[in-house]
């Protein structure tokens, strides 16, 4: 199987050096095509993969089961740098749920390619992310998953500063620059970090770190714990250092807020869980109530955010400033219902918020403003179908019971009920109540949404507001996302046997 996993990890990159190779003349739909073939094969290619994967790492008890299709050569032996990939159930839905939406990206891009122009290298870009982020959840080795890390960070930069906002060249720039540097900077903290741990434990492997790892809850594991924090919550984004991306967000094509919330975002979230937790476990107990903190305050700011906006794609793009705080709130409460519902709200969030973004690009598309002053209302009698699918996915956002969107959100708030051992519960209890109040407010201002812009009298809109409902492309881009909402809603169980029994 780790054939399988090689396959995955190579064939974007060698499809986008090829896609790059060819004539520029190529067609813009033959490129949008070519990329949703190759996505279309990663796709299936992590889906062989995930039945071979089983067990979860049990952190808790030191029990780290044997990697699936691991592959462990000598990359620079110098510096005991080794080409060791492998996967096990903590990423296994990770990779799928990047291999999806990629596919779907590229899909969608059948649509939109008439207009943008220069689909070859944008799908050429989309196929590098995709291999930087299987390959980030799939490295057992700090240095590679740094590496890996890195890719995705200059074509998602591209994405949104050449295919962004076309009616503001300043503003598409100036959120591409805005994270591009924050991102680098987070990187650099995180490598300090790394080095840190190498210092300690000799090691740079994973697998060996999290059977022996750093021990001690101060000095130089304490500071290596918190440059990794740092450097992986500003990918999160957690408050406060969420500030850039509200505009790449606002900024960013479809497509590429699509990838930005559906798989970038869990490259944080997912390194808190894969390195922070096993490897330095003294010191992670050290700053949980730190991160429980700032979590918890990213869910009220991001929430109060959201009452204030009047731009569709923003409101979407705070909303998951406070969905990815609950994520880092399960992640700090070091329990087995924490880091569960911290691993299933990845996927939920990765689907629910793939879906907001596909559908305020779709409005956006039409209007050619995602403005709610400039939409008007009344979107259920002008597009009927695409208002109902947008009002499906905030109840999902918002965590409706029986949609993806509420298991994850209460694990993680009964994670907060019932702590590590190690963990001051009284603190955590406060956290837990503060985000409570947190999913009221994201029920208020999802539904404030559709009664403003879905709701209304249609007379009271131009003319210019009416389009075309719902196409082809779209329904077949979109009906993954919506069912898998629905199954993993009405079955979570579908995953959270991935990760032991609750």
């Amino acid at each position: 199987m780790n054939a399988i996993l090689l396959a995955i990890l190579a064939l974007p990159i060698l499809a986008a050096g090829a896609l790059w190779a060819v004539p520029a003349g190529i067609g813009d739909r033959l490129a949008a095509t070519y990329g949703s073939v190759i996505s279309g094969l990663v796709l299936v290619g992590s889906v062989l993969l995930w039945p071979r994967t089983e067990g979860w790492f049990a952190y808790t008890a030191r029990d780290v089961r044997p990697l699936r299709a691991e592959t462990d050569v000598p990359w620079i032996p110098s510096l005991g740098v080794r080409f060791h990939v492998g996967v096990d159930s903590i990423s296994m839905p990770l990779i799928v749920l990047t291999a999806l939406l990629t596919f779907l990206c590229c899909l969608y891009s059948l649509k939109i390619t008439p207009r943008i122009g220069r689909t070859r290298s944008l799908i050429a870009l989309v196929l590098v992310i995709e291999a930087g982020v299987i390959g980030t959840f799939s490295a057992m080795d700090l240095i590679l998953f740094f590496v890996c890390f890195e890719i995705v960070l200059i074509p998602m930069w591209l994405v949104i500063d050449i295919w962004g906002d076309h009616h503001d060249a300043a503003g598409r720039r100036r959120a591409a620059t805005t994270f591009i540097l924050m991102t680098v900077l987070g990187s650099a903290l995180m490598l300090l970090g790394f080095l840190l741990v190498y210092r300690r434990a000799g090691t740079f492997d994973l697998v060996l770190l999290a059977g022996s790892p750093v021990k001690g809850g101060h000095g130089i594991a304490l500071a290596a714990a918190v440059l990794i924090a740092v450097g992986l919550a500003v990918k999160v984004p957690l408050w406060p250092l969420h500030i850039w991306l509200p505009d790449a967000h606002a900024k960013a094509p479809t497509i590429g807020s699509v990838l930005l919330a559906g798989v970038l975002l869990k490259l944080g979230t997912y390194g808190l869980i894969r390195i922070l937790v096993p490897v330095l476990p003294d010191a992670t107990v050290t700053i949980a109530p730190y991160l429980g903190g700032f979590a918890t305050v990213a869910i009220i700011a991001g929430s109060l955010a959201c009452l204030a906006q009047t731009d569709v794609k923003r409101l979407i793009a705070y909303s998951s400033v406070g969905h990815m705080g609950f994520i880092v709130l399960g992640i700090s409460t070091l329990s087995p219902a924490g880091l569960r519902g911290a691993l299933f709200a990845n996927i939920a969030h990765g689907l629910i918020t793939g879906l907001l973004f596909f559908l305020a690009g779709a409005i956006k598309d039409r209007h050619d403003t995602s403005s709610l002053r400039e939409l008007g209302r009344a979107l259920y009698a002008r597009l009927p179908r695409i208002a109902a699918l947008l009002t499906f996915a905030c109840l999902a956002s918002l965590g409706l019971p029986g949609l993806a969107g509420f298991w994850g959100e209460m694990l993680a708030l009964l994670g907060a009920y019932h702590p590590s051992d190690l963990l001051p519960r009284t603190t955590f209890l406060v956290f837990m109540v503060i985000a409570g109040v947190g999913t009221v407010l994201t029920a208020a201002y999802f539904l404030r949404l559709v009664r403003n812009l879905c709701q209304g009298d249609p007379a009271e809109n131009p003319p210019a507001a009416f389009a075309v409902d719902l196409s082809r492309i779209e329904l077949i881009t979109w009906a993954p996302l919506i069912a898998l909402t629905v199954l993993l809603g009405v079955w979570p169980g579908l995953l959270l046997h991935q990760w032991g029994s609750l």
